[in-house]
C-alpha cells in the first residue's frame, strides 16, 4: 500500500521533509540558546557587586571590555588633552551634555574620560576646567558606544568640539593620537577641578546584551516559530501519506476507478 513512497514524486516530498524538519529544529534550538545566553548574562549582571564596592584595577588589566569587565573601576594615569562636549544626553529626565576629556597616558595612547554631566546645551553652560599636570583617574569602565546606544547622534553636522558618539572609531578622526577602544565615567567629579562640583557623575550602564530586553524575547518568539514550522512540516507529510494511502486502498477495493488503467484503455481504444 505504501509503495507509492518510492515513486519519483514522493522522493522529492520525502527529501524536503527530511531536510526541512532538522533545519527547523536546529534553528529553533539555536534561537533558544541565544535566549538562554541573554538570561544568563542578565543574571550575572544583577549579581555583580556595585561598582563602588569593587577594587579598582589598572586599565590595561581590564581590556578588552566585555560583560565581565564592563562597569569595573579602572585606573589610569596621564595628562588631560583635548576636550569634547557630547550633546543630547539625559540624566534624571533632564537634557544636557557630557564633558569628555582625552587622558594622554605615558604610552601615548589616550583614554576618553567622561568627567561628568551638565544641564543645558553646549556653549550656553559654563564648563569647569580640567585639572592640569599629571593626574590619576578612577572611573567605571565602559565599552565604546555604537549606533544602537541610547543618546548617540550619528547625523553629523555638530559644531567643532562636540561629539555625537563616544567611540574610538570616531575619536581617531578628531585627535592626532591613538585612542583606547573604551572609556571611563568618573564617579568622583571633584577630580574635575576647582569647580568640579558643578559636574554630575554619569552612572555606568550595563553592557549591551546583558539585559532581558526586546531582543531576548524576540529570540524566544523565533524559537517557538521554528518549532511550529517543524511540527507543521511533519503534520503535512503524514497527512499527504495518509491521503495517498487511502486513495490507493480505494482503487484496490474498486471504490474509485483507476485513472491510470482507464487512461491506458482509452489509448488502446483510440489506437484500434
Amino acid at each position: 500500500m505504501y509503495r507509492f513512497l518510492l515513486t519519483p514524486r514522493w522522493w522529492g516530498i520525502n527529501l524536503f521533509a527530511v531536510l526541512a524538519i532538522p533545519l527547523c529544529v536546529f534553528m529553533g534550538t539555536w534561537q533558544l540558546g541565544r535566549f538562554e545566553d541573554r538570561v544568563q548574562s542578565h543574571e550575572q549582571a544583577t549579581k555583580q557587586p556595585a561598582p563602588g564596592a569593587r577594587a579598582a584595577k589598572p586599565l590595561d588589566d581590564l581590556l578588552p571590555v566585555d560583560t565581565v569587565t564592563s562597569g569595573r573601576p579602572a585606573t589610569a594615569t596621564g595628562r588631560y588633552a583635548d576636550q569634547f562636549l557630547v550633546p543630547g544626553r539625559e540624566l534624571d529626565d533632564r537634557s544636557g551634555f557630557y564633558v569628555l576629556n582625552m587622558l594622554r597616558t605615558d604610552g601615548g595612547k589616550a583614554l576618553p574620560v567622561v568627567r561628568g554631566w551638565l544641564p543645558g546645551k553646549p556653549g550656553h553652560t559654563p564648563v569647569p576646567a580640567a585639572p592640569t599636570g599629571e593626574v590619576t583617574v578612577t572611573g567605571d569602565l565602559q565599552a565604546s558606544e555604537n549606533t544602537g546606544t541610547d543618546g548617540v547622534d550619528t547625523a553629523g553636522g555638530l559644531p567643532d568640539g562636540q561629539l555625537g558618539i563616544i567611540s574610538a572609531a570616531s575619536l581617531v578622526n578628531l585627535v592626532p593620537y591613538d585612542v583606547y577602544d573604551a572609556w571611563v565615567t568618573l564617579q568622583d567629579t571633584e577630580s574635575g577641578g576647582a569647580e568640579g562640583s558643578a559636574l554630575r557623575p554619569v552612572p555606568a550602564v550595563a553592557p549591551q546584551g546583558s539585559g532581558l530586553d526586546l531582543k531576548a524575547f524576540q529570540n524566544l518568539g523565533y524559537t517557538g516559530e521554528w518549532f511550529v514550522f517543524a511540527a507543521f512540516v511533519l503534520f503535512m507529510w503524514f497527512r499527504l501519506v495518509r491521503r495517498e494511502a487511502e486513495a490507493a486502498r480505494d482503487v484496490k477495493l474498486g471504490l474509485v476507478p483507476d485513472t491510470d488503467a482507464d487512461a491506458d484503455t482509452d489509448t488502446g481504444t483510440r489506437t484500434a
